[in-house]
Order: structure tokens, then C-alpha cells, then sequence
């Protein structure tokens, strides 16, 4: 008896791969939020050992892929210094440092802002045009963000400390968003892979120089559950989530796969409230349909172009 084998289509791929690793980022804030209930833990320690973990892989890749010279100016080695240093350093640090104060769910809606903060800084820092049809977007994200930050801010744990974080988080959208503005003409040149392995390894060995200078190497001594939780924030929100993205980007094209990235704070509020016991708030879901609503709009109006 013949079977036959239907082979699954690139665009097929490309959706599996965008939802994949749409969840794996969505994932980070979980486990960040599980290191901090199971030890007392330094931000800048689990970012490390984060950081340490993925390093073998990015490694690899790096050793592998690069054979030829990069051909970058001056100029531009110092803009992927920059780039790296401001996306997947300084932004990673304050966004662990937010969590300890505030949900998950709250952080990744905060975070979700960076589309709108990358036009602003775009227009600001770089010269771009001022589109009219994003005032739109603008005021849909910035509206949910603030109702997403008053849910936390009134809640049962309310305190200095909540506000504390969101400023932090919100800090964290702005470096990434600077990392997003800065890093077109990089990607154009590297590409999407390419860029996204070195500006890795920039942000690993800051995070690793932080590390050594603020602290004493015995913080890394953690407990067993500790090195898990790293291990696999590194394996499935930090380098596989990276590697599905590009070949996401590939097989569907950017537009498509970051509209489905959108997913992240809708997936992060659901973890939030199934691993941690988090509580949805009305004002948090109202939040997070305003903050969709913006990028969505956001992303129509750049297609009409």
C-alpha cells in the first residue's frame, strides 16, 4: 500500500516559526519572575548566567557563519557597538530589574510600547518624517500602556516600588526601541541573522563586564533550580526564539512576522496568570487590546506607503 507524504509549506513554516518564537520571548518575563520566588537573586546575576548559557551557541553559530570579513566602516562598527550595547544589554538589564516590582504581564505590555517609541525617536534623532496617520497608533499604545500601569498601580500590591519598576521597564522600551531605530541600515548590509549573533555577543560581553565589576564571582553560586531556570531562559527565549524569528522573516517576510509577534503580551498575561497565579485585571485587558490595537495600526499604515 502506497502512502504519500504532503510536504508542509514554506508559508506553513513561516507561521510555525513566528508563533514559536513569539512564545519563547513571551516566556523570558515568566522565568525571570520564577528565579526571583525561588532565591534572592541579583537582576545582573541571572542576566549573566543567561548570558553565559546562551554564549556557547551564538558561539558557534558565529565561528561557523563568519569566514568572510564583515567589511563594516568605522562608523558603522561603532553604530553596532552602540546598537547591541542599547537593545540587548542595557534593555535586558532594566527589564529584569523592572520585574522584580511588577507582573509579567504588566512588563510585556510595557514593553510593547517600543514600536511607537522607535517613531518618535526615528523622527526625532534621525530625521525621518512625521507620518499624520500615526498620531492614531500613538495614542491607542500610550493609552493602554497607562491603563495597564494603573491596574498595577491601584492593585492589592501597590506601592512605591510598582511605580518603580514600571519607570524601569519603560526605560528598557526606550533602549530597545533606539536599538530598533539604529539598527535599520546595519540589517540592510549584514543581515537579519547576521546582525542579530553580533549584537548578541556585544550585549554578552557587557552584561559579563557589568557583572565583574559590580559583583563578586561567588553570585554565581546559585542554587540547582536557579541554573535550570537560566539555562532554559537561554535555550527557549534567548537563542531558538532569535534563530525561529530570521527564519520566520524568511519564509514570510517581516511584515507578517512581526504582526504575529503581537502575540507576546496576550501569551505572557495568559503564563502570568497560569504559573504565577497573576490576576487579570479588567483595566490590564483593556490595556493590552489598545496597545494590539496601536501596533496593528501602526504596521497598516506603513503598508499603505
Amino acid at each position: 500500500m502506497m502512502t504519500y507524504k504532503r510536504a508542509i509549506s514554506p508559508y506553513k513554516v513561516g507561521i510555525l516559526c513566528a508563533v514559536l518564537a513569539a512564545t519563547g520571548f513571551s516566556f523570558k518575563a515568566i522565568f525571570v519572575k520564577q528565579a526571583f520566588m525561588i532565591a534572592d537573586v541579583n537582576p545582573i546575576t541571572l542576566l549573566s548566567l543567561r548570558m553565559l548559557f546562551a554564549l556557547p551557541f551564538f558561539g558557534f553559530v558565529a565561528f561557523s557563519a563568519f569566514k568572510k570579513p564583515l567589511n563594516l566602516t568605522r562608523w558603522e562598527c561603532l553604530q553596532l557597538l552602540g546598537v547591541g550595547f542599547a537593545g540587548y544589554y542595557a534593555a535586558s538589564i532594566l527589564d529584569f530589574m523592572g520585574l522584580e516590582y511588577i507582573t509579567a504581564g504588566l512588563e510585556r505590555i510595557i514593553l510593547f510600547s517600543y514600536p511607537v517609541l522607535t517613531i518618535l525617536i526615528s523622527v526625532v534623532f534621525l530625521g525621518k518624517p512625521f507620518d499624520k496617520a500615526l498620531i492614531l497608533p500613538i495614542i491607542l499604545c500610550t493609552f493602554g500602556v497607562v491603563c495597564a500601569c494603573i491596574s498595577d498601580i491601584t492593585g492589592d500590591h501597590s506601592d512605591n516600588n510598582v511605580i518603580l519598576g514600571i519607570f524601569l521597564v519603560v526605560a528598557s522600551a526606550i533602549c530597545y526601541a533606539f536599538y530598533q531605530a539604529f539598527s535599520e541600515l546595519l540589517i540592510a548590509k549584514l543581515g537579519v541573522s547576521c546582525f542579530s549573533i553580533l549584537a548578541m555577543l556585544i550585549a554578552i560581553t557587557a552584561v559579563q563586564i557589568h557583572f565583574i565589576v559590580e559583583l563578586p564571582i561567588t553570585d554565581l553560586n546559585q542554587p540547582n533550580e536557579i541554573y535550570l531556570i537560566c539555562f532554559m531562559m537561554a535555550l527557549f527565549s534567548t537563542v531558538l526564539p532569535v534563530f525561529l524569528q530570521s527564519s520566520a522573516i524568511k519564509h514570510i517576510g517581516v511584515a507578517k512576522s512581526v504582526l504575529i509577534s503581537t502575540l507576546g503580551p496576550v501569551i505572557t498575561l495568559f503564563l502570568g496568570w497560569l504559573l504565577l497565579d497573576e490576576p487579570i485585571s479588567f483595566l490590564q485587558i483593556v490595556g493590552m487590546i489598545l496597545v494590539l490595537l496601536g501596533i496593528l495600526t501602526i504596521k497598516r499604515v506603513k503598508r499603505q506607503k
